[in-house]
């Protein structure tokens, strides 16, 4: 190198980073071709720690302080250079700031419903969403696995590989707490600490701190909601099937007579006007007949024997048919039959 370019070059004596904007979790000193002043001073805030990188080889990691650099403080970088401990000539290094700040309000949620087992269930597909909150813990291992040489990474970079690696947890976190489907709304603050216990682990491979999960709302989707909504109402009424009938029909009624004022006045309208009120006429008769089934048995009904199939089983019977039917193995027909059936047992 020449007399002038020497004179030209430029020595970085003050490395410090102000962040100039939320969102920034590692950024690398501008240096150019510049070199840093031997006995220079490196300042670390209180939310930073810095980090030096050799011909790609990391170096020393500081946390918040003051520092000026010479060989006692770059014990590392002297090692990688072979300095010995007369060394006071100005150097090359690469200097990484990162973001020790938590990054709050990060949202993750299921797109699609995930399957978990239930003890009340068996298995039920669940919707849920919520917010975490990470910080990076140790730089080192952050710039080996994800930030590498760039000059900026964001929380945007990390969006969706943080948001599928809670994601593929929700089953484990499930299935660690123990808690029933029913019960997970009422049980939001357990959920989620079983959620971050379940994802830190693969935080922690990546140099992160999973610091806080929330769960917001956990959901089944609409086909199972309603046959959750059914199981609901039965409970309501005290599992008295005759009682949820009348209930179902008195709710069936109006709908039934807009949807053959809607039908359109023909043939296709009109059978599915018949169809329902067939339907509907079977549930009347049905309930009616087990009205008066109950009316004329009940002198006798301390003397006749306990009937041999207990209620609980009818009604557990009767909710997986009604399953059957929402998703279409099942016909109307043959439902309507098979509980005809069932409720003949009841009585």
């Amino acid at each position: 190198m020449g007399l002038m370019d020497f004179i030209k070059k430029q020595f970085i004596d003050i490395l410090e980073w102000t962040e100039s904007q939320d969102g920034t979790i590692a950024w690398r000193f501008p240096m150019a071709q510049n070199e840093i002043q031997y006995g220079g001073s490196l300042t670390v805030r209180e939310s930073q720690m810095a980090l030096f990188v050799n011909e790609g080889k990391v170096a020393d990691v500081f946390g918040p302080g003051m520092y000026k650099l010479t060989t006692q403080t770059l014990p590392v970088l002297t090692y990688l250079k072979n300095w010995d401990k007369l060394f006071e000539s100005p150097f090359k290094s690469d200097v990484y700031f990162f973001s020790t700040r938590q990054q709050i309000d990060q949202r993750w949620g299921t797109q699609q419903p995930v399957t978990i087992r239930d003890k009340d269930f068996g298995a039920v597909r669940l919707r849920a969403f919520g917010n975490y909150a990470y910080r990076v813990v140790d730089p080192k291992k952050f710039y080996t696995e994800i930030s590498g040489t760039r000059d900026t990474y964001t929380v945007a970079d990390l969006d969706g590989q943080l948001r599928g690696l809670m994601l593929q947890h929700i089953s484990d976190a499930v299935a660690r707490s123990g808690i029933a489907f029913l019960d997970l709304a009422a049980n939001q603050i357990e959920f989620a600490k079983q959620i971050q216990a379940a994802t830190a682990p693969s935080f922690e491979a990546i140099g992160l701190k999973l610091e806080t999960v929330t769960v917001q709302n956990v959901s089944l989707p609409e086909e199972l909601q309603k046959i959750l909504d059914q199981k609901i109402g039965m409970g309501m009424v005290g599992n008295d099937m005759g009682k949820f009938m009348q209930y179902q029909t008195a709710q069936a009624v109006p709908e039934l007579a807009k949807g053959a004022a809607e039908g359109g006045g023909g043939i296709a309208g009109g059978a599915m006007g018949l169809g329902a009120g067939v339907a509907l006429g079977q549930v009347m008769a049905q309930n009616l007949a087990a009205g008066l089934q109950s009316a004329q048995a009940a002198p006798a009904a301390a003397a006749a024997p306990a009937p041999s199939i207990k209620p609980e089983d009818v009604m557990a019977t009767l909710e997986k048919l009604a399953d059957l039917k929402a998703k279409g193995i099942l016909t109307e027909e043959e439902f309507s039959s098979k509980k005809a059936e069932l409720l003949k047992k009841l009585v």
